[in-house]
């Protein structure tokens, strides 16, 4: 974990130099192909199962991308840390199978039930004090762990397309060697251009058409509240929430969960009727713009944040049109620019985690109950690594993890009191 305090001092803000921009909005948009080329095709395959139309599919993409993007550039702008949201990829897998058996109409219904408890829950104050507790060598752990897997897959990559990804590993290599500031910038600049060389980006049936947002009344039921609703809850909570904290703790951003979770929550409720199932602050894709790789100074990573937000604005106002170009990307593109993108966050880490030797053994239960990506009662492995984790900690530390020392200044201080 960086020991810098990444708030900045007053006054900095506008003394920004052309390489202090390039950087993280670079960063921020990486996240967000990563984000679309990645899991998107799980809101497709939700949608499928719906049996919805093209009309409330191109809603569902437009709600959540104005969404995430709206919230995550406030919450960035706000408390000048790269307060990165997505959508809830779990939620959307899990609604591949619950929006055969359930009607739309309550689906929705179910998504603003959900949404209104995560307000409650950030208006609480309940999840920023457990958020707390979890001591810096198990959150690394943590951390580690969720992303070990994009960073094997990063090499994986090889045995599927080896040009390209021999190409990608190399140009990363040595662009780390000569100058390592551009090394993800890089890669995707020589990785974009490769494919367009190769025809391999098809774009011949794309269509440049705007959004138009449709509204579903919600209908309420018992059945939805309790099959959709509460694991829609859970699975955000435990799969998202959880793990996007620790990937900011872990960088050493320090801005309180409640907001956080207060205006994404309202965010949620606010796009419900028009198809959004849930977002959310980021994990996987927020680890690629709090690191080192989106700037050297932590007091200019916040850049990436509103950087992402409009990117996903754009996608959002365009529809599916932009959702489908990121699409069109090979999927070994884009888990080796992704694997490549978090191997310093994924180092960083790992010597977090194992830095403190009275502490060590309980991070690496941890690192590996993650990396195992265990599933039990449908909830994903990063709630059973970090369960198995502090559980790991407490026995062989003889006492549960006490209240974490927290330190806030500047506006990290101002947006805890929004």
């Amino acid at each position: 974990m960086e020991t810098e305090n990444p708030t900045p001092s007053p006054g900095t803000y506008l003394s920004f130099r052309f390489s202090d921009l390039v950087h993280p909005v670079l960063a921020g948009l990486i996240s967000v192909i990563v984000n679309y080329g990645g899991t998107f095709i799980l809101v497709f395959q939700a949608a499928q199962a719906a049996s919805l139309s093209p009309e409330l599919t191109a809603s569902w993409v437009w709600s959540i991308s104005i969404g995430v993007g709206i919230t995550g550039l406030v919450l960035s702008w706000l408390s000048r840390e790269p307060i990165i949201t997505a959508w809830s990829t779990p939620a959307a897998a899990f609604l591949v199978t619950a929006l055969a058996t359930t009607p739309y109409a309550e689906a929705v219904g179910a998504y603003v039930v959900s949404a209104a408890a995560f307000v409650l829950l950030g208006l609480s104050g309940w999840f920023e004090r457990v958020i707390r507790r979890i001591p810096s060598g198990v959150a690394s752990g943590l951390l580690a762990g969720i992303l070990l897997q994009f960073g094997i897959q990063a090499l994986g990559g090889m045995s599927v397309d080896p040009t390209l990804a021999g190409l990608l590993i190399v140009t990363y290599l040595v662009l780390k060697r000569m100058t390592a500031r551009y090394a993800v910038v890089g890669i995707l600049a020589i990785g974009l251009a490769f494919l367009l060389a190769q025809d391999r980006i098809d774009l011949s049936g794309l269509a440049l058409r705007l959004a138009a947002p449709v509204f579903t009344r919600p209908e309420f039921t018992l059945n939805a509240l309790l099959s959709v609703a509460l694991p829609l809850f859970l699975i955000t909570l435990t799969g998202q929430y959880m793990p996007g904290m620790l990937v900011l703790r872990n960088d050493g951003f320090r801005t309180s969960a409640n907001p956080i979770v207060t205006l994404t929550g309202l965010g949620s409720l606010l796009m419900a009727p028009f198809g959004s199932h849930a977002f959310n602050i980021a994990a996987i894709t927020a680890a690629i713009c709090t690191g080192k790789e989106a700037h050297e100074q932590p007091s200019r990573r916040w850049i990436a944040g509103v950087a992402a937000g409009v990117f996903y604005i754009l996608v959002g106002v365009f529809g599916v049109t932009l959702a489908a170009v990121f699409m069109a990307f090979p999927a070994t593109f884009i888990t080796t620019l992704a694997g490549l993108a978090l191997l310093g966050t994924i180092g960083g880490s790992l010597a977090s985690a194992l830095a403190v030797p009275s502490t060590r053994e309980a991070s690496l239960i941890t690192f590996l109950a993650a990396a195992a990506n265990i599933t039990m009662l449908g909830i994903g492995g990063a709630f059973w690594g970090l369960v198995i984790g502090l559980v790991a900690h407490a026995v062989l530390n003889g006492q549960w993890p006490r209240r974490a020392a927290r330190s806030e200044t500047g506006t990290g201080a101002a947006i805890k009191r929004m």
